[in-house]
């Protein structure tokens, strides 16, 4: 008997692929505690639930870049090989955020920690990109560099977009092939607008009032991340949305959290602190009343080789059915615990 991913063509959305959360750290006693929380967890998971991107443009010291990056470099490298020396553990997720292509450090990062790690690589990211060429540049030189390594296949790239230009030119980079996602980047996009912008639309609602401008209505912030998830829909890409600085508030984070998934169509977020990455993945996790209703939805419709149904009176056909399915591939990659009925649509073939 099929199962859905198998016969719903098209279901397997570039939103499902990756995790959810993408937890960044820049200092290495806090990348080594984060590498260690991501085997830590994906053993009680039984998969990656967040990516650990260790952090080259913000995380290294004026004049110790080159020391940072064969530091993040060894990191990655080490942690691979820790997981593949286990069978039992599941394949890390470590990703790196070089500096800016027109970074003096931009070419010195990528050739010390692509060059050598970049099988241990789940994506690079790119931040502050304002251009296609400074993509297309970047591109050539991360495909150079890999193939220095044992790397197989092109690593992913994601991009950051941080000023109103690249907003304007958020559907073309998010066209290109070798682009899987784009994250927006709250601070430096609000900065970019030379005080135009409040600080307060950096952050959550204080308790200051609804007239207050934070980050959930401001209308420039507003129309970015609907710009940079709109762009990410047409293209199958991934539109991760930006930090929540208000970290010791684990309820106001997953409250942000949610809104950015039910109402501006974000399928991943970032996390800055430990503390924020379990309340991620709870706001991005289904209900369990959807669920349920997804595991009804696609148990009858495999029953009925995927032929139109009525449940509970209503008609439900491929559309829905492919709409269900990514609900019960959101809750298997946020850890939760599915109904016996939808485990076997996920057992191995």
């Amino acid at each position: 008997m099929q199962i859905p991913r198998e016969v719903l063509l098209g279901a397997q959305s570039a939103a499902s692929s990756i995790p959810v959360c993408d937890h960044y750290c820049g200092v290495e006693l806090r990348m080594r505690k984060s590498l260690a929380l991501q085997a830590a967890m994906s053993e009680e998971f039984g998969a990656c639930p967040f990516d650990v991107t260790l952090d080259c443009e913000d995380g290294a010291p004026i004049g110790g870049e080159n020391d940072h990056a064969q530091m993040v470099a060894d990191l990655a490298r080490d942690h691979l090989a820790k997981a593949a020396a286990d069978p039992s553990r599941c394949r890390p997720r470590v990703a790196v955020r070089v500096h800016p292509v027109d970074h003096p450090a931009f070419e010195q990062d990528v050739a010390t920690i692509v060059g050598s790690a970049a099988e241990a690589l789940c994506h690079v990211m790119i931040p502050k990109l304002e251009s296609l060429s400074a993509l297309d540049r970047a591109v050539q030189l991360i495909d150079r560099m890999a193939s220095r390594s044992a790397r197989q296949t092109p690593l992913p790239l994601h991009v950051l977009i941080e000023s109103p230009a690249a907003v304007h030119l958020a559907f073309a980079i998010a066209a290109h092939h070798r682009v899987q996602s784009l994250s927006f980047g709250l601070m430096d996009f609000v900065s970019a607008h030379g005080g135009a912008i409040p600080a307060t639309a950096m952050e959550l609602d204080q308790g200051r009032g609804d007239d207050e401008l934070n980050q959930f209505n401001h209308p420039l912030v507003m129309r970015a991340k609907l710009e940079i998830s709109a762009a990410c829909h047409a293209n199958s890409k991934v539109p991760s949305h930006c930090v929540v600085t208000e970290f010791t508030d684990a309820a106001k984070l997953r409250a942000a959290a949610r809104r950015a998934n039910r109402e501006l169509g974000f399928t991943r977020m970032w996390s800055i602190h430990p503390a924020q990455i379990r309340p991620i993945l709870e706001a991005f996790a289904p209900e369990p009343v959807e669920i349920d209703r997804a595991t009804r939805i696609l148990v009858a419709a495999q029953r009925a080789d995927w032929a139109p149904i009525s449940d509970r009176g209503v008609l439900q056909d491929r559309a829905s059915f492919r709409y269900f399915w990514q609900v019960l591939e959101r809750a298997q990659q946020t850890g939760t615990v599915l109904p016996d009925e939808a485990r076997g649509f996920f057992a191995p073939r």
